[in-house]
């Protein structure tokens, strides 16, 4: 399956216009933003979970990162709530689920295959920090390499925030809205920009927080599954 393949290309995906798809594990439902693959794929995804649901013990041979939307994600490392940014790499493993429900937005065989770091952050327990040079942000620094800077962004009501696209950009709404090009993202809409396309977007009048990834799309490839 390929979907939104070509990261030449800006891509907007807007969580209410997208249907919820099943996967192999009842209860376990996805929208699908990016994908290169079946069920060994690369993609990007905002999986819900039901109430008492859980997937099957796996290791995650391409790596998984995510954050968790709503609810309260657990595994046997802990329970994660909304806010919750979580990196498992190449080789990790455990048995997600959730007795309550949760909604996350997860990415799949996106690590370099040497990493190794895992990262668990709640961001409830972090103050943002004003971006020099950037008025109206404040910025919650997530995770940075040579490949890749990962942090949530807090923009002010109606503030015009400029974003650099080297190496590409994703960007997927918390909460809060803004604009790009004349087009309105609202909460769980997810932006991709390819490598320099920089753009200027104007937050909207509640402001919004945005989780931003810059720099991963020059190494976009599908996963080797054999």
């Amino acid at each position: 399956m390929e979907l939104n393949a070509d990261f030449t290309k800006r891509v907007a995906m807007h969580a209410d216009d997208i249907p919820w798809r099943a996967s192999p594990m009842v209860g376990v439902d996805r929208r699908m933003l990016d994908r290169i693959g079946d069920e060994v794929a690369r993609a990007t995804s905002i999986v819900r979970y039901a109430p008492g649901s859980h997937f099957s013990p796996h290791v995650h041979t391409g790596g998984e990162e995510f954050i968790v939307i709503d609810g309260v994600f657990q595994d046997e490392h802990g329970d994660f709530p909304e806010g919750a940014y979580i990196r498992n790499p190449p080789t990790s493993s455990h048995t997600p689920g959730s007795e309550k429900g949760c909604t996350i937005m997860v990415k799949l065989w996106q690590f370099d295959p040497d990493d190794r770091t895992h990262v668990r952050i709640d961001m409830n327990k972090i103050a943002a920090v004003p971006a020099a040079g950037r008025p109206g942000v404040a910025v919650t620094p997530l995770f940075k390499d040579p490949r890749e800077d990962v942090r949530v962004e807090r923009w002010d009501a109606n503030a015009e925030v400029a974003v650099e696209a080297d190496g590409g950009a994703e960007l997927f709404v918390l909460n809060g809205g803004f604009q790009e090009r004349g087009e309105s993202f609202s909460r769980h809409s997810w932006l991709r920009l390819p490598d320099g396309d920089n753009a200027t977007l104007k937050a909207g009048p509640e402001g919004a927080v945005v989780w931003i990834k810059t720099g991963n799309l020059r190494f976009a490839k599908a996963p080797k599954t054999s």
